[in-house]
This record gives C-alpha cells, structure tokens and sequence, in this order.
C-alpha cells in the first residue's frame, strides 16, 4: 500500500508542476510573490511535504504564499479608491533591477503612492526606537527588522529617478498594527491594512496637485511594465 501513496504523491506532484507551477502565472496583485513559491516548489519538495517531511525550501515556499495574500488583501482594499478615480497599478517590474512595486497609487490629484504590503503574526508587536524598526512579543526579545522596509525604500527611489515625482512610500501591514496605530521611520510611513484608504485619503488632501493624473498614470504604465510570469 505504501507504495502505491508514494506513486500517487509523486503523480500529484508532477501534474500541478505541469499545469499550475512556473510559466502558468497571469499577473495581477502578489503575481511575482506567488511565482516564487512555485519556483520552490519543485515536485520533490511538493512530494516530501505530502510525505509530511519539513523542507526549507516548502518553509521558503509558504513565506512568499503569505505574502501574495497580503498583497491581494491590500489590493481588494484599495477598490474603494478606484472607484473613486484612483489608479491602482499591482506588481510593477522595475527594468534592470530586483526589486519590483508591489502596488503603485495615483490619486486624481495626481499624487503617487508606493505601497508595500507586509503580513506578520498578530502577536509580534512592531516598535520604533532609535531609528530603527523592532518587532517581538510585549516583555519579550525584540528582532530588529529594519532591513525589512530596503525594498521599499528602494522601490520609491526608483520610482522617482522613472517618473520625476516624489512618491510616499507607505508598508501596509497586515497583523500586528491596530487601527489607528502609526509608525513613521526614515521618511517611510506603517499603517495598518484596514486603515489604508483613510489614510491615502488624508495624505493626499494636504498635498498640492502635481501632474495631470492620467498623465502621470500612463508614464507609470509605459516605465513599470506588470509581471506576467516567467
């Protein structure tokens, strides 16, 4: 009987590698987050996790998963804006580099938002101290993950050096922030994801009109290509 579950394990395997890992990804919200956890799971790994065997890489696998997701809630929250004019650009490849735009903002005023989003446990309490970012349970050691936001920051340089316009680079974080809760470091804002509209709002009535919106939008379009998969 044994086995016969190995075959069937390593056949389930094998067909979701065929039909639903690398070169099967559209694009949309978390579309290059959701490719690399495919790219980890080889049907080996896929294999020795329905054998119940723990792997780094199906580890690896289940980070960039949650990080997809949190990119889609973030995206699904931010329909309101659209409806409201905003342009919501998600997964945005920067040409010649790594680092990609989660989701990209641009309000009617013409007001350009870097938008990072960030899932972590509810538990783990973010702090700033010291100019740095530090997370861990109340009483608790704290991890200093300021490295955490180089992405993001990264992300909003290129952004302007692309489109000539400084943009606010904002980590939407889906846990351990409470609404109404707010970090600031370095120039970059923490917000929690269940605030992010009324906090894109507020920022973008205390700015002065830039650009024509659709203009700006359209320069974003051409100069950050989506991510349709590899």
């Amino acid at each position: 009987m044994k086995p016969l579950l190995l075959l069937g394990a390593a056949v389930a395997a094998y067909w979701w590698w065929r039909h639903r890992g690398p070169g099967h990804q559209t694009g949309g919200a978390g579309a290059s987050a959701a490719a690399q956890a495919r790219q980890l799971r080889t049907p080996l790994v896929r294999l020795a996790t329905a054998l119940g065997i723990t792997t780094r890489a199906e580890t690896e696998a289940r980070k960039w998963q949650q990080g997809a997701e949190g990119e889609r809630l973030v995206a699904a929250l931010l329909q309101d804006l659209v409806r409201e004019g905003w342009v919501v650009l998600p997964d945005r490849r920067i040409p010649g580099r790594r680092t990609n735009i989660d989701l990209l903002a641009i309000s009617p005023r013409g007001c350009v938002y870097v938008l990072d989003p960030k899932s972590l446990s509810p538990g783990l309490r973010l702090t700033v101290q010291d100019g740095r970012l530090y997370r861990g349970r109340p009483g608790a050691q704290q991890q200093d993950i300021t490295d955490w936001l180089g992405g993001l920051k990264r992300g909003a340089q290129a952004v302007e050096a692309l489109l000539g316009v400084r943009p606010h680079a904002i980590a939407v974080v889906d846990g351990p922030m409470r609404s109404g809760e707010r970090l600031r470091l370095s120039g970059l804002r923490l917000v929690p994801a269940a605030d992010i509209c009324a906090v894109l709002r507020l920022i973008d009535r205390q700015q002065q009109p830039t650009n024509s919106a659709a203009w700006i939008a359209d320069k974003a379009a051409r100069a950050l290509p989506p991510y349709l998969g590899e």
